[in-house]
């Protein structure tokens, strides 16, 4: 069984939650979530995610908080995305906005920005970055060395759709009240990545480097081709009103020769938040913040910022879905504090827990092993504050 993480956005019918559903995977949780469950392949390890706020509240301490899954994180024997005596690990965005489906450019300049910060405060212990400074790989230990790659704007045309959108999510999946008009399977996203490498002859195939796929508004994923109303085979989609529904963002390895070795990616779908299907991936979930938040004044690209902090985080300590960080319930770094953001600063609405080379973002606390340790709390905001 591989660990494919994601960000986990359960389906529901109308506005019925399917935890108790045949297309439902897991057992209700803490704050309205369920649990996540195995899958096969590469597919597997699936993270929670919330209802929106209202459904279900959690405490937040001023220190550490608890973790999600059943730590600690275990080592599997495998690489790590280390940097230790080793070039940096170079984060490259991708932002494929075809006409038709454009990213406003305060959109991608935010994104771009946070991740510039990232880079920039490498090897101080002040972010969540810092945190992942305690795992190590058969490949080295981890160093908070990163460098952010020259981003991509891909304007190439959308493929046809692998996947087929049902009419009901054609609508009522974003707070807009829009929905979806073309549907990606995993296999025309990873071809997609490979093409930008190639076009742009960028390296591949080594632990140094993140593809980071942002995907356009009204884009349906998938993880395979066909249908998104049924869960058969183990289907699972992003946010919508179908079974399928499952996550808000993943990363994993592509190539031929995964788990060996491959190109570390990660699938980054337009945010969803406030929708009518009832659930989000932003920080309206259901917890103690009571609402979105949103330091940066850009809604969109400030949710953003958290599921990208995850998919990186865990790319780092676990790159090929399979034998890095990962506990005893499957849960990889991010896994354990999704959704978790630790005390925030800042007038509500605009509320923030990281400041990074002088910006503020609002993004979940990593887990530290250390501090569970230390403390049985687990998920933190930086180094720094581990206990």
């Amino acid at each position: 069984m591989r660990k494919w993480f994601v960000l986990l956005a359960l389906g529901v019918v109308g506005s019925a939650l399917l935890a108790g559903s045949a297309g439902a995977s897991g057992s209700a949780g803490a704050c309205g979530a369920l649990a996540p469950a195995d899958g096969t392949g590469r597919f597997g390890g699936v993270i929670s995610a919330q209802a929106i706020a209202g459904s279900g509240a959690c405490a937040v301490s001023n220190t550490s908080d608890p973790a999600r899954g059943v730590p600690p994180l275990l080592y599997g024997g495998g690489p790590v995305m280390a940097s230790t005596g080793r070039a940096p690990i170079t984060v490259t965005p991708i932002f494929w906005n075809p006409a038709g489906h454009t990213m406003t450019g305060e959109y991608k300049s935010l994104l771009r920005q946070y991740l510039a910060d990232v880079a920039a405060a490498s090897g101080t212990s002040t972010n969540v970055f810092s945190v992942a400074t305690e795992y190590y790989g058969s490949n080295g230990h981890i160093d908070y060395s990163i460098r952010l790659g020259a981003s991509v704007n891909d304007t190439r045309t959308l493929p046809k759709s692998g996947c087929t959108v049902d009419p009901s999510d054609t609508s009522n999946i974003y707070a807009d009240g829009s929905g979806y008009d073309a549907c990606l399977s995993d296999e025309q996203l990873t071809q997609q990545i490979q093409k930008v490498i190639d076009d742009e002859h960028l390296p591949s195939n080594d632990y140094s480097h993140i593809y980071v796929l942002f995907l356009p508004k009204h884009v349906e994923s998938c993880y395979y081709p066909g249908s998104t109303t049924s869960t058969a085979n183990g289907q699972a989609c992003t946010i919508n009103h179908q079974p399928t529904a499952r996550y808000c963002a993943y990363h994993s390895m592509m190539g031929t020769n995964w788990p060996a070795f491959g190109t570390i990616y990660a699938n980054m779908p337009y945010p969803i938040y406030h929708s009518a299907v009832g659930y989000t991936c932003g920080s309206d979930a259901g917890n103690f913040l009571g609402g979105l938040q949103s330091p940066n004044h850009n809604l969109d690209a400030d949710t953003e910022t958290s599921p990208t902090s995850h998919e990186i985080n865990e790319a780092i300590t676990d790159p090929n879905v399979f034998n890095g960080w990962i506990d005893a319930a499957g849960y990889e770094n991010g896994d354990e504090c999704a959704y978790t953001w630790g005390p925030v600063s800042g007038p509500f609405g605009a509320e923030y827990n990281q400041v990074i080379n002088g910006h503020q973002y609002l993004t979940q606390e990593e887990f530290s092993n250390h501090d569970f340790f230390d403390t049985g709390g687990g998920c933190v905001q930086s180094k720094a504050t581990e206990g």
